[in-house]
C-alpha cells in the first residue's frame, strides 16, 4: 500500500502565496457592489474577463493594485482576511513583476 502526504494544497498553492491571497481579496471586493463596480471602472475588468483571466497574474496584480490604491479598502480587506495590509501590498508586488 502506498502512503502521501499532502503538506500544500493540490496546485501547490498555500494561503500565503500572492495567487491565493490575491483570489480572497477578489472575493472580499466582490462581497460589495458598489467597491465590486469601482474596481471594473478603476482596472477595465468585466465579469467574462475576470471569469477567463482568474487565474492570470496580471489580473490578480490588477485587483491588489486596486486595493493598495486606496488605503480604506486595503486596510478593511486586510482585516476581514486576517492579515496585514503589508501582506497584500508585498504580494501586489510580487504578481506585478
Amino acid at each position: 500500500m502506498m502512503t502521501t502526504t499532502h503538506d500544500a494544497p493540490p496546485s501547490g498553492h498555500g494561503p500565503d502565496d500572492p495567487e491565493t491571497l490575491a483570489l480572497s481579496a477578489l472575493g472580499w471586493v466582490l462581497t460589495d457592489a458598489d467597491r465590486a463596480d469601482r474596481l471594473m471602472a478603476l482596472t477595465g475588468l468585466d465579469p467574462d474577463v475576470l471569469r477567463v483571466s482568474l487565474t492570470e497574474r496580471e489580473t490578480l496584480a490588477a485587483v491588489l493594485e486596486f486595493l493598495v490604491n486606496h488605503e480604506p479598502d486595503l486596510v478593511l480587506a486586510a482585516d476581514a482576511l486576517s492579515r496585514a495590509p503589508d501582506e497584500l501590498v508585498a504580494a501586489y508586488r510580487s504578481l506585478s513583476r
